[in-house]
C-alpha cells in the first residue's frame, strides 16, 4: 500500500496564487478544459509510452490540504485568508479522461482531458505533470530496450542511481514496457512489481576466497542462484560456479568488460562443463544500445540500471497542461491558444483515435478538435474515463497496462522498430 499522505503541497506556488487571483476577479469558477500533451517526441525517437496514470489517480485521490498543509501557507503568507478557507474545503468535482496506461503516444497526442472549474484543475497541473513526465520517461526508454532484447527478459537495477522515491515508479514504469522483474523492493510492496536479486561483488569480498563465497551462496540460496564471477578471474569463477553447483546452476552474471565477447566465451566453458542450461546474464551500464548490440552473443537476460532510470538520455517528456477552452460571459464554451514561439498550443476539447490500414498497421494519430474524428470502424478510440464528477473510475490492474503496451507497440509500423534517429513513425492529424 502507498502511504495515505497529502499530496496537495507536491505542487508549485503560482498554482496556489493563480486561484487566489481568481476568486477575487470572479473566475475560478468559470468552466475550463485544461490538456496534457507533448509538443514533440524526445529528439530522435519515434514513439512514446504512457506511463504513470496509475500513480496519478493514487495522488489524485490524496490530493487533500490537510491542517498542516493549511498552517504551512499561513506561515509562509502564500495566499490570502480567504483562498485557504476555499483549499481547506477543496475537492476536484469535475472529469478526467486521458490515454490509457501503457498505451503509445505522439506529438500533440491529448494524454489527458481534464474538465472541471478552472480553480479546481489548475490545482493539479504540477501533481500531473511531473508524474507523467517522469514515468512516461521511463517508459519509453524502456519500451526500446526491451524490443531490442526481444523474448530475453530485462531486469530493473536502477535504484541506487535515482532518487529512492523514484526509483519504486521506475521499475513500475519499466514493468508496464516490458521488463521482467525489479531490483527494488519498495516496487514489489506498493505495485506488485516482481522481484529478482542474488548477490554483489561486495559478498564475494567478504570471504578468504570466492570457492568460499560461492558454496555459501548456493547452500543458501540453491543451486539455481546466480553467481557473480567477475570479481577476479572469470574463467575461474565459471569453474568453481559450475564445481559447487553443478549442471544445475542457474546463472552466472558478468558486470564488467567485453560483454559480448566474454559472454562468447562463458557460454563455450559452461558448455564444455556440461552446464548447458546454465544462463548467462550481463550488467554494467546497458542502454538500449548496447542490448541491441548483444542480440548475436549468447546472453540470456540484461540486468539495466543506469540510462533505465535517467530515460536513456531524455529524463523528461516535455509534456505540458495547457487551458485550451473555458466559458465565455454568455455561458458558451470558447477555444482558447497559447501562441508564443516554439510554444503554441492548440485551441479546443479534443478527442483522438489511433487510424489503422487494413492489414492492422497503425497509420496516423488523428485528433478532433471539438468534436469526434470520424471512425471507419477498423480504427481505436484512445480515450478513457479516468475520473467521473471527482470519482476515480480508471484504476486498473498493473498486468493490463502491461498487456496494452505489448499489443500497441506490435501495432506499429516496422520502422518503431528500428533505433536510428528519425521523426515520429506515426503522423498526427487534427480534423
Amino acid at each position: 500500500m502507498i502511504p495515505d499522505v497529502s499530496t496537495a503541497l507536491l505542487t508549485d506556488h503560482y498554482e496556489l496564487t493563480m486561484v487566489q487571483a481568481a476568486l477575487q476577479s470572479g473566475t475560478a469558477d468559470r468552466r475550463s478544459v485544461f490538456e496534457l500533451f507533448p509538443r514533440r517526441l524526445p529528439e530522435g525517437r519515434r514513439f512514446g509510452v504512457v506511463a504513470g496514470v496509475g500513480r496519478a489517480l493514487d495522488s489524485f485521490e490524496r490530493f487533500r490540504f490537510t491542517d498542516a498543509d493549511i498552517e504551512t501557507l499561513r506561515e509562509g503568507d502564500v495566499v490570502n485568508a480567504e483562498t485557504l478557507d476555499w483549499l481547506a474545503d477543496y475537492r476536484f468535482t469535475g472529469d478526467v479522461w486521458g490515454y490509457p496506461e501503457g498505451e503509445m503516444y505522439f506529438p500533440y497526442s491529448p494524454l489527458l482531458i481534464v474538465e472541471s472549474s478552472f480553480a479546481e484543475a489548475v490545482l493539479l497541473e504540477t501533481l500531473f505533470l511531473s508524474i507523467y513526465n517522469h514515468d512516461a520517461a521511463i517508459a519509453s526508454a524502456a519500451s526500446r530496450m526491451t524490443m531490442m532484447a526481444g523474448d530475453r527478459p530485462c531486469i530493473e537495477m536502477g535504484s541506487r542511481r535515482t532518487h529512492e522515491l523514484a526509483a519504486a515508479a521506475s521499475a513500475r514504469a519499466a514493468y508496464i514496457a516490458g521488463f521482467r522483474s525489479t531490483s527494488n523492493l519498495a516496487a514489489r510492496q506498493r505495485y506488485g512489481v516482481p522481484t529478482t536479486g542474488t548477490s554483489a561483488h561486495s559478498f564475494v569480498l567478504l570471504h578468504d576466497t570466492e570457492e568460499e563465497a560461492f558454496r555459501a551462496q548456493v547452500t543458501s540460496l540453491g543451486k539455481g542462484t546466480s553467481l557473480l564471477v567477475d570479481t577476479y578471474d572469470i574463467e575461474e569463477a565459471v569453474r568453481l560456479g559450475v564445481e559447487i553447483a553443478g549442471r544445475e546452476l542457474g546463472a552466472v552474471r558478468i558486470d564488467s568488460g567485453d560483454l559480448g565477447v566474454l559472454a562468447h566465451q562463458v557460454r563455450r566453458q559452461l558448455d564444455e562443463l556440461g552446464a548447458t542450461s546454465t544462463r548467462v546474464i550481463v550488467t554494467s551500464d546497458l542502454d538500449e544500445y548496447a542490448i541491441a548490440s548483444l542480440r548475436a552473443a549468447p546472453v540470456d537476460g540484461y540486468g539495466v540500471g543506469t540510462q533505465l532510470v535517467t530515460g536513456s538520455g531524455h529524463p523528461t517528456c516535455g509534456f505540458v497542461y495547457k487551458l485550451v477552452a473555458r466559458e465565455d460571459d454568455n455561458g458558451d464554451m470558447v477555444s482558447v491558444a497559447k501562441k508564443s514561439k516554439d510554444k503554441i498550443s492548440i485551441g479546443g476539447r479534443k478527442y483522438a483515435l489511433r487510424r489503422f490500414n487494413d492489414r492492422g498497421v497503425a497509420e496516423a494519430e488523428v485528433i478532433g478538435v471539438g468534436a469526434h474524428p470520424e471512425n471507419d470502424g477498423n480504427d481505436r478510440s484512445l480515450l478513457v474515463p479516468l475520473i467521473e464528477r471527482g470519482e476515480v473510475v480508471g484504476r486498473e490492474p498493473l498486468e493490463d497496462a502491461r498487456m496494452r503496451h505489448r499489443a500497441s507497440r506490435s501495432e506499429l509500423p516496422v520502422a518503431a522498430q528500428g533505433l536510428a534517429k528519425g521523426d515520429p513513425v506515426l503522423e498526427t492529424l487534427h480534423v
